[in-house]
């Protein structure tokens, strides 16, 4: 048994913690008192379930070399450390996946498990497993039993942010691997957050309104046809519960991730290679995290060799390379998810939702809550034939231990593509394996469950697939929550997998994707309607297509922050029609006023567009977008304290954004007259005024010379920890203990470049506030001339655990752009790895 006693109650366990910290010093206390929960780094170790030694090394940052003589206990090997680094961030996914966090962290995320509960994705992940073949499951339970071998082993030394909840985990169960895959592939779906915040917006300004402030590409029209769904629906007031549904999709977006625009990825074909070998990058972007959801893991075995990252609870290399084969992916911006408002009533007992010109009976499932500290809570979930309604347990409650009455207004139920039965955890271990671009492709097509970008190359060649399973909808965009009474709406299958766009090998000579628009209206299947900004593919397309390329070009492509937005947004303010008239707005203000908005206006057209964290332009442009923003909207939307104004926020994070879509154009939008006025004002007019304000708030924030400003000074990173980013939904006491650990548990902050339309990115919410919360989680780059072709890079430590010197020391890596080798070649192993070994040897 360990010495450090283990503390059922957390608030007396944070107490003592924080008395400690006060009588002598953060770190020091508290690296003594969980020294123990750190496994050793070398030395000789007995495992039971091992079948021959295994060899673990790690490099200068902690990332492991797992060295074996069969794969069976390769991949035990890889459970036992996964565990050994992210023990606490496996459980709390797997927690989050089930809807349980409430048993560790108390009621503040009640919200959250009954949002996931009606989501269901054990559900999901039942299914994905029973149809994965004997071989994968046989993998997974191996795994399974490595996890498990650790978690004996250090059952009562575990890391700080567990050992002081009083939360004991089980055991990890082959299952659980694919519930982690499932909520990683839940959060992949970007629209569920769009169709909320459209509702919530459709509330504040109609249908008619609506289509202004939809996702959508400068060059397509405006879908008022699709807002006109909404017409004669009274949905003021409503919609039961929409408020408290729209919260818990924003505590577990902040908690994890949930409709996140992610990632970078590109390939060079030799014929543009300066070595005449292929070159492939990828950068995946999540939200800014300690740990990261990324870890880094090398894995020598006889039938399988491959470095990169992995997902701790997962049993495979999701990125990276395999001595023969270099791929990554993205985002595809699949929309796969749809809403339906469904006309409910109660009769006899029932619930019963209207189909067409029936009225049907819901389906009802049971599901108990276990919250720390509090009684049990019972509860019934609902289902219609689209899927959960999402506001059977949320909302419409004046207390949260009141039984639910759904007694109003519309059930909103959630349809998703994840209850099909496939066999892409197959194919993911198989791409693993590909020796080529060839079999990538054979693998790639039959990754059915996760909407991605999949970028491959070998030596010789390049490729890229879509992935995933869209649905095939009878009307409609799927923009908007649809009438779920009215059958015209519904799905009718899937989109042929035949039809999932590819390329190999084209003229053009590389290939990439950022999230982009990738295939026009009116292509034969319908991938999405709302994609992400298109200025990070439009950087890739200018620096891939522009001369050779080698290992230090893509490497710099990964840091540019240089954004192809300033340029058109210059391109708008001199355009015939608006600089004329712009002036003429300029003229029209104030005096205090005027000369502010002219400085702003000459900064801007002379600014080169590099988003530097020095750079004084850089910030008056971050403080003209933040402020045109308020500008053109909140008097619509506002307060900012109001759930439409947070929707409006919100959507931007995930797709091509409102306040993108008119500061570019739509002159002819009904939000340029400001309601605050008696007269009505028009584009320049209100541009005019931002141009000011952001004089205005640089000048309160930076100081009075505009010359002195630095963008890194108003734009930073803060890493949070999971414990930190739960701790606002705790109880003041445990709030305040958590806080009191801040410097133990976090770092930063660090100045930040860049934004959510650079290569680099460092996205904020445009309009709120300037504090990053997406990043590249994780940067690889693959050089098949190289000796070694695989460079790597995370965004924290290797560890979760915060005792560990590799808890955050990736960081400063990771800011200063110093990759680390993975090497494959026997002779070179010693150099990056060094000579300490962890022997993990059969147990008795």
């Amino acid at each position: 048994m360990s010495s450090r006693a283990f503390r059922p109650l957390p608030l007396l366990g944070l107490a003592t913690l924080t008395v400690g910290l006060l009588l002598s010093g953060c770190q020091s206390f508290l690296q003594s008192r969980y020294s123990d929960s750190l496994h050793p780094t070398q030395g000789i170790v007995r495992v039971q379930g091992l079948a021959q030694s295994v060899v673990v090394r790690r490099n200068a940052l902690g990332m492991p070399l797992i060295e074996t003589t069969t794969f069976h206990d390769a991949l035990f090997a890889l459970g036992y450390v996964h565990a050994s680094d992210r023990l606490s961030q496996m459980v709390g996914l797997r927690l989050m996946a089930e809807g349980r966090l409430a048993e560790m962290a108390g009621p503040g995320v009640l919200e959250i498990d009954r949002f996931m509960r009606a989501v269901n994705l054990r559900k999901s992940a039942e299914m994905l497993y029973r149809n994965a073949s004997p071989r994968l499951k046989r993998f997974f339970e191996v795994y399974a039993r490595g996890v498990n071998a650790y978690l004996f082993r250090y059952r009562d030394k575990l890391p700080m942010d567990l050992a002081e909840s009083g939360y004991r985990p089980p055991y990890w169960k082959p299952e659980d691997s694919a519930l982690v895959f499932c909520l990683l592939n839940f959060g992949l779906s970007v629209n569920l957050q769009e169709e909320l915040a459209a509702l919530v917006l459709a509330q504040k300004v109609g249908s008619a309104q609506l289509a202004w402030l939809l996702p959508t590409y400068p060059d397509e029209p405006l879908p008022f046809e699709e807002a006109a769904k909404l017409e004669g629906l009274a949905l003021d007031g409503r919609i039961a519960g929409l408020e408290a549904i729209s919260q818990a999709a924003d505590q577990l977006a902040d908690a994890h991730m949930l409709g996140v625009a992610a990632s970078n990825n590109w390939a060079i074909a030799p014929q543009n290679s300066r070595s005449g070998k292929s070159l492939l990058a990828n950068d995946t972007h999540l939200p800014l995290a300690l740990p990261s959801a990324w870890n880094f893991v090398q894995i020598r075995s006889p039938k399988f060799q491959a470095a990169g990252v992995s997902i701790a609870g997962v049993p495979a290399v999701v990125a990276g390379f395999n001595g023969k084969l270099g791929w990554g992916m993205t985002m595809v911006m699949g929309d796969n998810q749809d809403l339906f408002l469904e006309k409910l009533k109660h009769e006899g007992g029932r619930l019963y939702y209207q189909a067409d010109d029936q009225w049907l009976p819901a389906r009802e499932r049971q599901e108990t809550f276990f919250i720390k500290g509090e009684r049990p809570i019972r509860e019934t979930l609902y289902e219609t034939r689209h899927g959960p309604l999402l506001n059977s347990v949320l909302g419409e409650r004046k207390h949260r231990l009141q039984p639910l009455q759904l007694s109003s207004g519309y059930g909103l139920a959630l349809q998703t593509a994840q209850f099909e039965a496939d066999q892409s955890l197959d194919a993911f271990f198989d791409l693993s394996r590909a020796q080529s671009v060839e079999q990538a492709f054979e693998a790639t097509r039959e990754i059915r469950a996760m909407p991605l970008n999949v970028v491959f190359a070998d030596a010789e060649h390049i490729g890229w697939q879509v992935t995933g399973r869209f649905p095939n909808r009878r009307e409609g965009l799927g923009l908007l929550p649809s009438p779920g009474w009215d059958g015209r709406y519904d799905w009718d299958g899937f989109a042929d997998p035949i039809l999932h766009p590819y390329d190999q090998d084209p003229p053009q000579g590389w290939l990439g994707t950022a999230n982009q628009r990738s295939v026009n209206r009116g292509y034969g299947m319908q991938l999405s309607n709302s994609w992400y900004y298109p200025e990070r593919a439009e950087r890739i397309a200018t620096l891939a297509g522009s001369g050779k390329h080698d290992r230090a070009s893509m490497i710099a492509m990964q840091y540019d922050q240089t954004s192809p937005f300033v340029a058109k947004l210059q391109a708008m303010f001199a355009a015939p029609g608006m600089a004329e008239a712009l002036q003429q707005a300029i003229d029209a203000l104030p005096p205090s006023q005027r000369d502010k908005a002219r400085e702003a206006l000459n900064r801007l057209q002379a600014f080169d567009g590099k988003l530097a964290a020095d750079s004084a332009d850089a910030a008056l442009y971050g403080a003209f977008l933040h402020e045109s923003a308020r500008q053109i909207f909140l008097d619509e939307l506002g307060p900012d304290t109001s759930a439409a104004w947070k929707a409006l926020v919100q959507a931007a994070d995930s797709s091509y954004s409102a306040q993108a879509d008119h500061l570019l154009g739509r002159e002819d939008s009904p939000f340029w007259d400001d309601l605050a006025t008696p007269q009505k004002e028009d584009k320049p007019a209100i541009l005019a005024r931002s141009l000011a304000a952001a004089m205005s708030l640089g000048q309160a924030r930076l100081g009075q010379d505009p010359r002195t400003w630095q963008w890194g000074r108003l734009h930073s990173y803060n890493w949070r920890s999971e414990t930190s980013q739960l701790a606002q939904y705790m109880g003041a006491s445990q709030r305040a203990s958590i806080n009191a650990l801040k410097d133990y548990l976090d770092r930063g902050p660090y100045p930040a470049g860049g934004d959510h339309s650079t290569l680099n990115v460092s996205a904020y919410r445009w309009g709120e506030d300037f504090d990053t919360w997406l990043i590249p989680a994780m940067r690889i780059v693959v050089d098949f001339a190289s000796e070694e072709p695989l460079l790597g890079l995370n965004s924290s430590g290797q560890s979760g655990n915060p005792a560990s010197a590799h808890y955050a020391d990736g960081i400063e890596a990771w800011l200063k752009g110093r990759y680390m080798v993975f090497p494959f070649q026997p002779q070179n192993l010693d150099k990056v790895y060094g000579t300490r070994r962890l022997l993990l040897m059969p147990g008795q």
